[in-house]
């Protein structure tokens, strides 16, 4: 596309499409607000239960399908992240014209320098896997801010992506030859063979509850501090029915709570999955595999 003396970024056109993208971001979260408050139940106490259940499909061959506010919510942030995307992507061209691609740009270098230093160039096409891993960790994580059930304090959800990554880490496994992966059960030696196939098995587990454990134990303590608050304060303050202490404090909690914790915990998640996949793709091996297969065709 042949780019104009003109910068884009100006005309009606261009900031029309930008508000329509914004708006496609904004509505998810407000239909999930909407639908938080459709289904509460009005009460003093604290609320420690899980996520609410929608609606649920009883035509299962097995058990009813259960549409969970986990499930909606993690859904809607992936709404969310495509109408972001299109937003910060929206005129790039070769001459920045908008700070957003300028931050875009920085995004994906950072990304991929990050993949290339924990998995090495091999495997730089798993930049926009690992971006698409932080980024939906993270906003589900911080749903919370809003009031909402944060996705990732599901293990449901955990759990579904932890097995992706189990997949990949055996796909590449494999890539080596079966029996490449049947003799990796037997390192450094055969006695060790069911230790192996434990820990091959606890790799998913482990990276599902880690990140679900986090998430919830911040969810749970946040409330508790919220509702002793509520207390304190009619203690304290009993000639007023305004909870005083429960302005601020809860606000100054969920920095680490739901902010720092939640992205750090997307930033290990993604951390582990390269780890792991880098660590299971041997490349040396894979290399004398592949010089094999021509020396046979010769």
């Amino acid at each position: 596309m042949v780019e104009t003396a003109q910068n884009p970024t100006k005309t009606i056109k261009f900031k029309i499409i930008d508000v329509l993208l914004l708006l496609g971001a904004i509505l998810p979260l407000l239909l999930l607000i909407v639908l938080k408050v459709l289904y509460t139940d009005a009460g003093d106490g604290v609320n420690l239960t899980g996520a609410l259940i929608y609606f649920e499909v009883t035509s299962m061959p097995f058990q009813p399908l259960y549409i969970t506010e986990a499930t909606v919510n993690s859904a809607a942030v992936i709404v969310v992240i495509f109408f972001l995307c299109l937003y910060l992507t929206h005129g790039l061209s070769e001459k920045p014209y908008t700070k957003r691609q300028l931050l875009v740009e920085w995004i994906v270098e950072k990304v991929k320098g990050l993949v290339k230093d924990n998995m090495g160039k091999a495997f730089d096409i798993f930049a926009p896997f690992i971006a698409a891993i932080m980024s939906i960790s993270a906003l589900s994580s911080l749903l919370s801010l809003l009031g909402l059930y944060p996705a990732t304090s599901d293990l449901n959800i955990t759990a579904g992506w932890a097995i992706l990554v189990f997949i990949l880490i055996t796909y590449y496994k494999f890539k080596c030859g079966p029996l490449h992966y049947v003799k990796s059960f037997l390192e450094p030696v055969a006695i060790l063979a069911p230790i192996n196939f434990v820990s091959e098995f606890a790799t998913p587990v482990s990276m599902a509850f880690r990140h679900y454990g986090n998430i919830l134990s911040g969810v749970v303590v946040s409330q508790l501090i919220a509702y002793a608050l509520k207390g304190l304060s009619k203690m304290v303050l009993w000639f007023t029915d305004i909870p005083f202490l429960q302005i601020g404090i809860p606000g100054v909690l969920s920095i680490y709570f739901d902010v720092f914790s939640g992205c750090l915990q997307a930033f290990i998640f993604a951390t582990l999955t390269m780890m792991y996949i880098s660590n299971a793709f041997d490349s040396d091996e894979f290399e004398r595999r592949r010089l094999r297969k021509l020396q046979k065709k010769k």
